[in-house]
C-alpha cells in the first residue's frame, strides 16, 4: 500500500490578502449603504448587500484556509481539511439567498422608480472600482489553485465589472432623469452575481459530493495506471477531493505476475501528483487469486 500527500499551500502572503480584503470591502459597505440611502438609490443598496455577502465569503473562506491547516486527530484523521469545501457551499447558497432578496425589491421599485441622488451613485461607485480592483488584484495569486481564493477573485473582478456599471448608469440618470434605470442597474447586478455564483455552486456541489474535480480526466488516469508494469485489471478507482486544493485518490490494482515495491510505489504517486495533481495517492495491490476475488472489482459496487 502506498500513501503520499504533498499538499500544496496557499502562498504565503494570502493570509494578509484576506485581511487587507476584508477590512477594505467592509469599510466600503458600510460607506456604500449610508450613501445609498441618502441618495435612495437601490443600485447602491443592492451592491452594497452583494459586498457585504463578499465579507462573509471572504471570513468563511479565510477562517477555513486556517482550518485546513490544523493536524489530524484520532477524531479526525483527515484534519479540517474539507472545512474548505463547505465553506465555499456556504458561500454559494448565501449569495443566491442575497439575489433573490434584492432582486425582488428592484422589480418592485422598478414599477415605481425614485429620483436619486446621481452625483452620490457616481462617486460612490468610483471608489467601489477601486476598492473591488484592489481586493481582486490580492488574489490574483491563488485563484488557479484553491476554489475559495477563485471565488473571491471572481467576486470582487465582477463586482469592480459592476461599479464601472454603476458610474455608467449615474452618468446616465444626471443628463436623462431616467430614473428607471436605478433599479434596472440594480437587476443587472444580481444577473452578474447570480452568473458568478452559479459555478461556484456547482462546483462547491461536486466537491461535497466526492465528484472527480474538474480539472481531472479520470479516464486518463485510468489509462495510465494500465501502463503500470504488470497490471493486468484495476478496480475501485475513486478520485475526490479532500477540499478545495487537495485531490485524493484509491485503486485496486491488479499485478498477479509482477512484485510491487517501495521504488516502483514512490513513482507512481509522484506521477500521479506531477501529471494530474493528485497528492493523496493510496493503492492496493491484488495478486488476482480467483480463490480470493475482491469484493470490490465489480463497476456497481462502492
Amino acid at each position: 500500500m502506498a500513501d503520499r500527500h504533498a499538499h500544496e499551500h496557499a502562498p504565503a502572503n494570502i493570509g494578509r490578502a484576506f485581511a487587507i480584503g476584508v477590512a477594505l470591502n467592509l469599510g466600503f459597505v458600510i460607506a456604500e449603504f449610508l450613501y445609498g440611502r441618502l441618495a435612495h438609490s437601490l443600485a447602491l443598496v443592492a451592491d452594497a448587500g452583494h459586498n457585504l455577502s463578499d465579507v462573509l465569503s471572504l471570513l468563511l473562506a479565510w477562517g477555513a484556509m486556517l482550518l485546513s491547516k490544523r493536524l489530524p486527530t484520532q477524531r479526525r484523521t483527515y484534519g479540517f481539511r474539507r472545512s474548505s469545501i463547505l465553506a465555499s457551499l456556504i458561500n454559494a447558497v448565501v449569495l443566491l439567498l442575497a439575489v433573490g432578496a434584492i432582486g425582488w425589491e428592484a422589480l418592485q421599485r422598478l414599477a415605481q422608480p425614485e429620483p436619486v441622488g446621481e452625483v452620490t451613485v457616481i462617486w460612490v461607485a468610483a471608489v467601489g472600482i477601486v476598492v473591488n480592483g484592489v481586493t481582486a488584484v490580492l488574489f490574483m495569486a491563488g485563484r488557479e489553485h484553491d476554489l475559495n481564493i477563485k471565488g473571491a477573485f471572481l467576486h470582487m473582478a465582477s463586482d469592480a465589472a459592476v461599479s464601472f456599471g454603476v458610474v455608467l448608469a449615474g452618468v446616465v440618470i444626471l443628463l436623462t432623469d431616467w430614473f428607471w434605470l436605478d433599479p434596472m442597474i440594480s437587476l443587472i447586478v444580481m444577473g452578474v452575481v447570480l452568473v458568478g455564483t452559479w459555478g461556484l455552486l456547482r462546483d462547491s456541489v461536486n466537491l461535497a459530493l466526492d465528484a472527480v474535480p474538474e480539472h481531472i480526466q479520470l479516464p486518463a488516469v485510468e489509462a495510465y495506471l494500465h501502463t503500470l508494469p504488470g497490471v493486468v485489471e484495476i478496480h475501485d478507482l475513486h478520485i475526490w477531493g479532500m477540499s478545495t486544493t487537495e485531490v485524493a485518490l484509491t485503486a485496486h490494482l491488479v499485478m498477479p505476475d509482477t512484485a510491487c515495491d517501495d521504488q516502483l510505489l514512490s513513482r507512481v504517486c509522484g506521477e500521479l501528483h506531477d501529471q494530474f495533481g493528485i497528492e493523496h495517492a493510496t493503492l492496493q495491490v491484488e495478486n488476482g487469486d480467483p480463490d480470493y476475488p475482491c469484493r470490490r472489482a465489480a463497476e456497481d459496487v462502492v
